[in-house]
């Protein structure tokens, strides 16, 4: 068996066995039944470890492609099993691997990358305190299920935040949730069908990416400009393509830290009017403005327009206590749905967030956030600037930079030159719906004041791969 492997690509050998076993089974698999090389042949053909073929046997096994028979080996499965290697399965894995190394970097390394703020800069006392008023004072809180649209009282306190950013909402119009990603798939689940468009911007959230592939819905980018969409490409692929949903973040956009302008916002509500697509705004950031900008929920009265939100990126990541405003009429189909797939979110979770907002230390806890990533956000700039970086745009807060080293072609080789200094970035074509290479990577601000960034920072040029 010939396979094509390139030792000095920055793609893992696993990776790569996997994509070519799958390219020989679809030119040779026929009806299945056909027996591949041992492990040990395998490695000792092309040079590589033993470890490298069984991982990618068994990635093969787990999409139903291969077939293990104890003490015989592996085999092309039948037909009907092929039929389940879609290629949406390797998609997600192209998502899911640059996500987990993240997740899964060691303790020491600094996760320049990520998507949350760092330990040290969490405030413990007053979530620790609201901890244990509610271990003293409620047992259904610890114990019980909660409501289906949330607490009543947690919802009208959302009620009333909203309502400074200018949405007027009804307490029945909010359903709590577990957080922005649980609010993202209810609404996938509800909203789109395999098969469906949906416009997103580009770059954007890989998250939302990665389950839209999941669900089997079209994905069509839209790029991301210094002050939203691009109005002129949306109404150029509005065109081509009829979308139900158009996803996007108002407020320090992920990655790119921009937000939305009021013109671009009444533009983009025309044109959801007049090509009849909905519109689901991410306002995962909120809390982390300091004066309240334009938000198209504002605007359109949430009619065509689902606004969501979180506690989890301010608070804490463990509690995971989302919301989603919407008009009444798909409020009780996406409880269903929140009941049939999670029964409901964390009342414990859910009480903790209503102590703190009742008490004023939520309130006191963004303000001194958001002083503090300004304050971060500036000194990123500037030292990203003193280097030679090129800044996509400058945001006047939130926690991300969208940069590019002029040096580096490709982001996988800041990513790569990254790992060697004991840092943790994401390639950058990951926040891209269409693929594709990219010279961009996601800077985290809260993380950049730690020696290790700084010196990446300045130093890649004449380190890099």
């Amino acid at each position: 068996m010939k396979l094509e492997l390139d030792k000095q690509s920055n793609k893992p050998l696993v990776e790569q066995l996997v994509e070519s076993l799958m390219g020989w089974i679809g030119r040779n698999g026929g009806g299945g039944g056909s027996r591949l090389p041992s492990i040990r042949r395998l490695a000792a053909e092309h040079g590589i470890s033993r470890n490298v073929v069984i991982e990618a046997y068994e990635r093969l096994v787990a999409h139903g492609l291969v077939r293990s028979r104890p003490g015989s080996g592996f085999y092309v499965a039948a037909p009907t099993a092929l039929a389940k290697g879609n290629p949406a399965s390797s998609q997600l894995e192209d998502f899911t691997n640059d996500m987990w190394s993240l997740f899964q970097a060691d303790e020491g390394h600094l996760k320049l990358g990520c998507g949350w703020l760092p330990n040290h800069w969490r405030e413990g006392d007053d979530l620790t305190y609201a901890i244990r008023q509610v271990a003293r004072q409620s047992r259904s809180g610890i114990f019980d299920y909660s409501t289906p649209l949330g607490p009543p009282d947690l919802r009208g306190l959302v009620q009333e935040r909203v309502r400074l950013l200018g949405i007027g909402a009804d307490a029945n119009q909010i359903l709590m949730t577990g957080g922005g990603s649980h609010s993202l798939d209810l609404l996938v689940r509800f909203l789109l069908e395999p098969g469906d468009v949906v416009f997103v911007e580009s770059p954007g959230y890989y998250n939302l990416i990665g389950l839209l592939r999941l669900q089997r819905i079209q994905v069509i980018g839209v790029p991301r400009l210094a002050n939203g969409p691009d109005i002129e490409s949306m109404d150029a692929l509005l065109i081509q393509h009829k979308p139900k949903l158009l996803f996007l973040n108002s407020v320090f956009h992920n990655p790119t830290g921009s937000t939305l302008s009021p013109a671009i916002a009444h533009r983009i509500l025309q044109l959801a009017e007049a090509y009849d697509f909905q519109i689901v705004e991410d306002d995962i950031y909120a809390d982390f403005q300091q004066e309240p900008s334009t938000r198209l929920a504002a605007l359109d009265g949430l009619d065509r327009v689902i606004y969501l939100s979180s506690f989890s990126k301010s608070l804490s990541s463990s509690l995971r206590v989302g919301f989603i405003i919407a008009k009444q009429s798909l409020l009780k189909p996406l409880v269903d749905i929140k009941m049939l797939t999670s029964i409901s979110a964390s009342r414990f979770a859910e009480q903790v967030v209503t102590t703190m907002l009742q008490n004023g230390s939520y309130r006191k806890l963004t303000e001194r956030l958001r002083i503090k990533l300004s304050e971060q956000m500036a000194a990123a700039i500037t030292m990203l600037k003193r280097a030679g970086w090129e800044v996509f745009v400058e945001p006047a807060g939130g926690m991300f930079v969208w940069a590019r080293h002029p040096a580096a072609d490709s982001s996988a080789q800041l990513v790569q030159q990254a790992r060697r200094m004991g840092i943790t970035l994401s390639p950058g074509q990951l926040f891209l719906p269409e693929g594709g290479d990219s010279p961009w990577v996601r800077l985290n601000v809260a993380y950049m004041s730690d020696p290790r960034a700084k010196r990446f920072i300045s130093e890649p040029s004449g380190t890099l791969a």
